[in-house]
């Protein structure tokens, strides 16, 4: 990835994530996947995490494909929580009901 692509990236991500609606989650997968990466999930996460302008954005609304939350960070379930996402037994969000795939 060039560092033109990777900036494009960052954007693309930064986009989505940005257009995640209230109670609903989307996963690093997908969101890979519609910056045309789909094979760069991780680095969507990185990106989540080492960008300033992140902060500003619903990344709470990330989880992943199985929907579980990012580890270490307490605060995204109950935020999650608050938007009216359900959480099955085994403490992963019910994908089922709650998935939202962008429309980019």
């Amino acid at each position: 990835m060039t560092a033109e692509q990777a900036r494009r990236f960052r954007d693309d991500v930064l986009n989505i994530v940005g257009q995640i609606p209230r109670g609903k989650v989307t996963t690093y997968g997908i969101i890979a996947a519609w910056t045309g990466w789909p094979s760069h999930s991780r680095m969507v996460g990185r990106t989540l995490g080492y960008t300033p302008e992140a902060a500003e954005l619903p990344c709470h609304r990330v989880v992943n494909k199985e929907g579980r939350t990012a580890p270490g960070w307490g605060q995204q379930r109950p935020l999650l929580e608050d938007e009216g996402v359900r959480f099955k037994a085994n403490g992963r969000v019910d994908m089922s009901r709650f998935l939202w795939e962008p429309n980019v």
